[in-house]
């Protein structure tokens, strides 16, 4: 069974919300690609339409849009996805995931595009830590 952690980020009031997914919603999502739009109800926001940004694996490398499957690879990168370099023109070959999502994805980040009925806000309360 394939579990992720879903980053949810509202254009409408620019905040962010993170849900975990498992089940037969997260099989569901595996094989999407980044820039797929998908529907809501599979991270607990029925009505809503969220486009997949971006994510990250289980040891921690960013998915990029340009690398198409789900493999990871060592690309040869300048300032981009995956590699922030603090030197004009500096490259480094850094690995880095596919586009596409699999199992040992960690982390999927989405933004919302199409709202529903209800906000964004009331449908993923976040849990408020006591201490």
């Amino acid at each position: 069974m394939a579990e992720f952690r879903a980053v949810i980020s509202d254009p409408k009031d620019g905040k962010s919300y993170q849900t975990p997914v498992s089940g037969h919603h997260a099989n569901s999502l595996i094989g999407k690609k980044i820039g797929d739009v998908v529907d809501g109800i599979f991270v607990g926001l029925p009505g809503f339409k969220l486009e997949i940004t971006g994510g990250s694996d289980k040891d921690g490398f960013p998915m990029r849009r340009d690398l198409p499957g789900p493999r990871r690879k060592k690309l040869l990168l300048s300032k981009s996805i995956g590699f922030n370099s603090k030197k004009n023109g500096l490259r480094r070959r850094k690995n880095v995931r596919g586009n596409t999502i699999a199992p040992d994805t960690l982390q999927i980040n989405m933004k919302i595009t199409q709202h529903g009925m209800k906000p964004a806000s009331e449908l993923l309360k976040k849990e408020e830590k006591k201490q």
